[in-house]
């Protein structure tokens, strides 16, 4: 009886300390789930704050900046201002030429468009969505593809997330209500965080080449003098050539009458010698 009681006693203590971190770890557990269901009220807030149309193109303009930053850090500028006056949410500079980028897309439709279970009633939404979009796609055309003001014969329409490019551009029925066939039909180009991301890293390699190009036109013209300077000590060193060859024949020429002169004065010596020769003998001539 006292062997088993003692068992007993140890398992029930046992127990209890097993008990002890149980309910520790409710405690644990609970204060998590208290500051989860924190955050969700937070998030909740914040998407209530986040409704506001303005407000929520401020943070879609954030983070298209934060991007643009990112990966074009010194080719970019925010809220460009052509000289109408319209100011748009960003622009990537391209040699001598700008790509402009609408941040303005309108999500409120595209909301209440997803939120609706009906059938019919979502049929009259997309249609209305779609004629929305069309609408923000003729404002876009109209308002920054400007070539006379420097940008290109396009502009992308950014779309701030995958879901949304998702359900309105890859899902996009290709009949005459074709949200991307009408946007591509005006030069606006829809674009998604993603896919952005890969248009600016093909915007930066052909940076590179512009800037290789560049480098390329820089050596191509540096040889160019180089080439010049060439010529011109090419034919100072052809005169010099000259002048020296010239003055060789004047050389040559100067020492053959050096030699005729010198021959000249030989006979005239030797004629000196006949004449003093003969008065030494004055019978002879006698």
């Amino acid at each position: 009886m006292r062997d088993t009681t003692g068992t007993i006693d140890k398992r029930l203590d046992a127990t209890q300390e097993v008990m002890r971190n149980v309910y520790s770890s409710l405690g644990v557990l609970k204060e998590a789930t208290d500051r989860v269901h924190e955050v969700g009220k937070s998030v909740s807030r914040l998407e209530d704050v986040l409704r506001a149309p303005k407000l929520r193109g401020i943070v879609g303009e954030y983070f298209l900046g934060d991007l643009l930053r990112q990966v074009v850090p010194n080719n970019y500028e925010l809220q460009y201002r052509f000289q109408s006056g319209e100011a748009v949410d960003a622009i990537v500079r391209l040699t001598q030429r700008i790509v402009p980028i609408d941040a303005k897309f309108p999500l409120e439709d595209f909301q209440r468009l997803s939120a609706e279970s009906d059938e019919e009633t979502r049929k009259a939404l997309r249609r209305k969505f779609v004629a929305v979009v069309r609408k923000h796609v003729d404002s876009v055309a109209s308002k920054y593809i400007l070539p006379d003001e420097g940008t290109f014969d396009f502009a992308l329409m950014y779309i701030p997330a995958e879901n949304v490019y998702y359900e309105t551009i890859i899902k996009d029925s290709p009949d005459e209500t074709s949200i991307s066939g009408y946007a591509l039909e005006h030069r606006v180009i829809p674009v998604s965080p993603n896919n952005l991301y890969a248009y600016l890293q093909s915007i930066v390699l052909g940076l590179k080449g512009l800037e290789i190009e560049k480098r390329a036109e820089e050596i191509m013209q540096h040889l160019g003098r180089l080439n010049q300077e060439y010529q011109r000590f090419y034919v100072e060193f052809d005169k010099l050539g000259t002048h020296i060859k010239n003055a060789q024949n004047k050389y040559e020429e100067a020492s053959k009458r050096l030699s005729r002169f010198e021959g000249k004065l030989s006979l005239s010596a030797d004629f000196d010698s006949l004449d003093t020769g003969t008065k030494e003998l004055p019978g002879r001539n006698e």
